[in-house]
């Protein structure tokens, strides 16, 4: 499994932070990030996501079993995604 989804994914959430299918991801990227918290993202809201969303968001789940713990370009991505929904605009 590539990192492609992880691109994707922060892509998908810069071009529109405010959306709720970006904060969705954004709240996935993060919790895969936190060893300790892997399980606090409830599946339920993975319903709330579009069928395109929810494959990428399935992606990043897969990703993180690959990797097995967050690495470098994973923990940049989560910094650059911290940062751009803190800001909450598309610049």
């Amino acid at each position: 499994m590539s990192s492609n989804a992880l691109d994707r994914a922060v892509a998908a959430i810069e071009r529109d932070p405010r959306a709720g299918r970006s904060l969705l991801l954004y709240g996935l990227i993060r919790t895969l990030a936190d060893p300790k918290g892997a399980c606090l993202f409830s599946l339920g809201k993975l319903r709330d996501l579009d069928p395109e969303a929810r494959r990428l968001a399935y992606e990043l789940m897969e990703l993180m079993a690959a990797l097995g713990a967050p690495d470098t370009r994973w923990q940049r991505a989560v910094e650059r995604l911290d940062a751009r929904i803190r800001a909450g605009d598309g610049n």
